[in-house]
């Protein structure tokens, strides 16, 4: 596993020491064949490039818009388990009002310098089983009380990165650390499925970097790649990416605000 912190060369410092950036090449007497087996053949031809395009019409055609890998890991992960500032929420109990699509999806547009990403796809489920994979993930969500995954992709105005954004609603903070711990992808415990964002291709074939944050009874989870998951110059190009991604979560701060002053915020 590769720890998406910051670099500024083709190397980044694993736990175990130098972690390589980049993951884991006619003969004479010969009789010719007669005309008619030639216009044959030839019609044989045809007839299959017919069919052919026959199909990519109808399917689409390309590999773009081809659903979304169900089991999808990060290449790159850094979780954050401190959750300074949001301990007034650190339990569902002082934050019980369940999340709206309203709330979850209230970012269309995310702006900072030198990006500006669109919403193109979202979901918000109360089947927290369905929207991940992996048993040993989805036990854990069951175990820790998950009523709520809200998820988001997000895709940039050049259509060159992608960006995934999910929220899962826990009934405490302790839950948010294990199911943190869970998505490490050398656990291979499983992880939430991705969504696929339109006219890009689907996110899993390449390079990724995800982020995972505690926002009090919260887990905030950015992954974000080039689009086609081609490899960044380095790790600094992924983690501007994904704070720009984080900002959807703004709306809980506003939850934060009301639990602490009985007041909305933003």
């Amino acid at each position: 596993m590769i720890e998406a912190r910051d670099t500024g060369s083709r190397e980044t410092p694993g736990r175990g020491g130098g972690q390589d950036f980049w993951p884991d090449d006619d003969k004479p007497g010969r009789r010719l064949p007669s005309p008619k087996l030639l216009y044959g053949a030839a019609a044989a031809l045809v007839a299959v490039v017919v069919a052919v395009v026959a199909v990519l019409m109808l399917t689409g055609g390309g590999t773009e818009e081809k659903a979304a890998p169900r089991e999808v890991l990060p290449t790159a992960y850094t979780p954050d388990y401190n959750g300074e500032g949001f301990r007034q929420i650190a339990e569902r109990s002082a934050d019980g009002r369940a999340i709206t699509e309203g709330e979850a999806f209230s970012a269309k547009s995310l702006k900072s310098t030198g990006y500006s990403f669109s919403l193109a796809a979202s979901d918000l489920s109360s089947d927290c089983k369905a929207a991940t994979w992996g048993a040993r993930l989805q036990g854990d969500l069951a175990k820790f009380g998950c009523t709520q995954i809200a998820r988001s992709a997000y895709v940039s105005a050049d259509k060159k990165h992608v960006g995934h954004f999910v929220v899962i609603n826990l009934s405490g903070v302790e839950g948010v650390k294990q199911i943190l711990r869970d998505l490490d992808p050398r656990t291979k415990a499983g992880w939430p499925t991705l969504l696929k964002a339109p006219g890009v291709p689907a996110t899993g074939a390449g390079f990724s970097a995800a982020y995972a944050k505690t926002y009090g009874h919260y887990a905030v989870l950015t992954l974000v790649e080039r689009a086609g998951g081609a490899q960044p110059a380095s790790l600094n190009e992924m983690i501007d990416v994904s704070l720009v991604v984080e900002n959807a979560a703004d709306f809980l701060y506003g939850r934060l605000d009301l639990a602490a002053t009985g007041k909305p915020g933003q």
